[in-house]
This record gives structure tokens, sequence and C-alpha cells, in this order.
């Protein structure tokens, strides 16, 4: 199989189950770590419907109504039988018309955090170097983010905007989101302690935390909804 073909069918996996471990992904698809990397670029990074959770698991994050159609279609000739399957499921169901969901009022923490001096670090390093590093760092704050039960809303180059009180609420949500802060300063300590003494690289972040009533519904058009 392609590698989107075994992206569609992980993406409908994930939305069957809600979280896989990357193990029973590679014994279940013949899949060697580099095919789990990309899988892991694709669905957190690129698509943002799937976080990482220590690791191990892929946890999916998007709607419950959102589809593997997303996935880009195969360069080449559509024969193999999981394929066709997936494209039958689709081809064949009628299309439904989605009403636009109505807004409602939230009260909404949101938290951004984003890496200081990440310039400076861009010309320090390799690009794949600094990939790997930018990497390391969103996976630690998505792991403590969701711990708190925190929404990452976007992913702004080296920044992470995350909701605490949509699309879950809890009565403790500004409390949370200051955890929440607090324990990415101390998972960032660790995380340095690794990058210096393999990269020799040490990371710092900023963190800002509002609260306040907030409006929430769809915006946009198109494939980007907001």
């Amino acid at each position: 199989m392609t590698f989107d073909e075994i992206l569609a069918q992980v993406i409908e996996l994930l939305q069957r189950q809600g979280r896989v471990s990357y193990r029973a992904l590679k014994l279940r698809f013949s899949l060697d770590e580099d095919y789990i990397e990309g899988l892991k670029d694709e669905l957190i990074y690129a698509r943002h419907v799937a976080l990482d959770e220590d690791g191990r698991v892929l946890v999916w994050t998007a709607n419950v109504d959102a589809t593997p159609a997303a996935a880009p279609p195969s360069s080449q000739a559509v024969s193999q039988p999981a394929t066709q399957r997936y494209q039958t499921t689709h081809d064949t169901a009628p299309p439904v018309s989605r009403a636009p969901s109505e807004a409602e009022r939230r009260q909404l923490t949101v938290m951004f955090c984003d890496l200081v001096d990440s310039t400076p670090l861009a010309s320090q390093l390799d690009p794949e170097d600094l990939r790997d590093v930018v990497r390391a760092y969103q996976d630690t704050c998505a792991t403590v983010i969701q711990r708190f039960d925190g929404h990452i809303a976007q992913y702004l180059g080296d920044g992470l905007l995350v909701y605490f009180g949509y699309p879950v609420a809890h009565e403790d949500d500004a409390q949370r989101a200051v955890r929440t802060g607090l324990a990415i300063l101390a998972a960032m300590q660790q995380l340095n302690t690794r990058l210096v003494r393999e990269r020799r690289v040490r990371l710092a972040v900023r963190l800002g935390i509002h609260t306040g009533l907030v409006v929430v519904g769809e915006m946009g058009g198109g494939d980007r909804q907001e």
C-alpha cells in the first residue's frame, strides 16, 4: 500500500476507536519507524486531528463527524482492496447537507505559548534539526495540555493556541490553564536536559493566559473554518 492509502486507513481506525498505540499500528500495517513518524507529522502537525500521548499512543481529537475523505488521493492507480472499500463507502453514501452550527456564549480561558528567541534558534540549527527540536517542544506541551483537558485550537509556527472551557467546560478552567502553564515550564526543564546533551540548545517559552466571555461558532469558509 502507498503512504496515502495507509494514512486513510489509520484515520478511519482512529475515528472508530478514538486512540491507538504506535506498536499496534506497526503490527497491523507492518510499518517501520519512518512510516510512524510520517503519520504523526501528517495527523498531528499538518492536519491537527490527533495528539501524541507519552510517545506511545495516537489520540483522535477532531470532531466526530470528520471523515477520512480529507486524505489526499494516491497518485497511483487505485487497486488495493482496502482503498476500494474506502472509496466505495464514500461514493455510495448520499450527500449530507450540514446545517450551520449555532454559536454559543462561553466563558473561555485562552492560553498562548511560544518559544523565546526562535529566530536566532532557526539560524543556529540545520532546518531538519530545528524541525526535530520544535516537534519535541510541541509534543512536550501537548502532553501537558492533554493532562489538564485543554484543547489545542491551533499550532501557529512555534506557538500553541489552547482553549480551556471549549469544547468541554469545567468549573475550574482558569485554574486548569494556570496549572498547565506551570507544568509546561517544569516539563521544559526536563526537555532541556535532553536537548542540551543531544543538540547543545536550550529552549525557553512565553505563556499568556486570559479569561473572558466569548461567542463560539464557525468562522471562515471553504476547507478552513475556525
